[in-house]
């Protein structure tokens, strides 16, 4: 079967990445040939169907200043013709069966739905975030769940600027959202949506997305993590938080409980944000000295890191879909201390492959914490439980049969 992989950026950036690779490598595992669309970057891996890809542009610069630039940024945002023609093109010189489709808006667009309509080739959409029923993505204003575009009601977007804090960019995204739920109801061309986590697939039905969405979690091969060594750490008990600094994340309780807990537990640190800078003075201001920032780190440095502590730390304040940093750690046999909130408890299974606290509580995060360091049999048998896991739930062969249904019921 030849299938074609369309997602906006073609390099490790983050789960929604991985997981568009690593279903390719899944595929071709079994004999399946990938084709690729995406867009420029220099940071992409290499791929022979490059030369149809979309033009780099960076929507976080103002990089496109005057008029003009920012006129043809917000017509690539809301509909591509370009892209449209580049997968033409594509198309032409490599035919494909089906199309499974990741996170394509702003820097594609869903103008290349009418593209793959026309062609007569099946859909699916892995879900990856809010973006059916939210102008922002994420459902976040001000770092905290918002819900405000409850049915199509897109210009609360507006009225909240909730994109980045700009009015012009917000106004482009309730246009975006309008135009193509509203007036060409363009992800109808979808035949079936994913969605790896059972709460993403409730709150967009909740919201008013009524497209057809199945669940299939993402998954790991657990096999690749048995050489992983942990490294030596000068506190016997340490843990570990990776991933984005920002707010939505709960860097802020996570500093708050290790000012709680004191220097008896080593914090870990490890990832990159905006928040970086002042989280960091933050901790040097108020002499917290049980924190350490280890910055950006991927591969088998991240995972030495996490296999050296005792647990993994995932305190989300946002609605969290099926996050590979849980699975990661779960692989690595580690257990995980998540928050309570969107689809972290479906992994963290409460007292059996980690613990969860009420989101934002400080207080509930330290307790849950020295809990767990405090009985090291404890750690050790979520952590054994959290491998099993992910060895019987979401091993590569559960995931490729089930993906496989899916296409099969698409293609029919």
């Amino acid at each position: 079967m030849n299938i074609l992989h369309i997602n906006k950026f073609h390099y490790f950036r983050g789960g929604s990445e991985t997981v568009y690779f690593k279903t390719a490598d899944i595929l071709a595992s079994h004999g399946h040939k990938s084709i690729f669309f995406s867009m420029h970057h220099p940071e992409n891996l290499s791929c022979n169907t490059s030369n149809y890809f979309m033009p780099y542009v960076d929507l976080n610069t103002n990089g496109n200043s005057g008029m003009m630039g920012q006129l043809k940024t917000a017509g690539r945002v809301i509909y591509s013709f370009d892209a449209k023609r580049r997968l033409s093109k594509l198309m032409d010189e490599h035919p494909a069966d089906i199309a499974h489709l990741h996170n394509i808006h702003h820097q594609i667009s869903p103008s290349i739905l009418h593209e793959l309509k026309k062609r007569k080739i099946p859909v699916v959409m892995t879900l990856h975030d809010y973006k059916m029923v939210c102008a922002s993505y994420s459902m976040l204003v001000d770092g905290r769940p918002c819900e405000a575009c409850y049915r199509g009601r897109y210009f609360e977007a507006i009225k909240k600027k909730c994109v980045k804090g700009s009015l012009s960019k917000s106004v482009i995204a309730a246009l975006e959202m309008f135009l193509h739920h509203k007036v060409l109801d363009i992800y109808n061309n979808v035949d079936i949506f994913i969605s790896p986590s059972i709460f993403l697939k409730n709150k967009l039905t909740e919201m008013g997305f009524h497209n057809r969405i199945v669940h299939l979690p993402n998954f790991i091969d657990a096999n690749k993590f048995e050489n992983i060594n942990g490294r030596e750490e000068r506190l016997d008990n340490s843990v570990v938080y990776f991933g984005r600094l920002s707010q939505e994340k709960g860097i802020s309780t996570l500093i708050n409980a290790a000012r709680k807990i004191g220097p008896e537990v080593l914090f870990k640190i490890i990832g990159d944000g905006y928040l970086r800078s002042s989280i960091e003075y933050t901790v040097k201001e108020n002499g917290i000295n049980n924190v350490q920032f280890l910055g950006y780190m991927k591969g088998e440095a991240l995972y030495q890191e996490i296999k050296g502590s005792k647990a993994v730390i995932l305190p989300s304040e946002c609605y969290e879909n099926n996050p590979m940093s849980v699975i990661e750690a779960f692989a690595l046999g580690r257990p995980v201390i998540g928050a309570r909130i969107g689809g972290i408890p479906e992994l963290v299974r409460d007292k059996e492959t980690g613990l969860t606290f009420e989101p934002g509580n400080a207080d509930d995060l330290s307790e849950k914490i020295e809990r767990l360091l405090a009985d090291s049999s404890l750690s050790v048998a979520m952590g054994k439980n959290a491998r099993r896991f992910v060895e019987a739930e979401l091993n590569p062969e559960r995931y490729y049969q089930r993906l496989m249904e899916i296409y099969r019921q698409v293609i029919q």
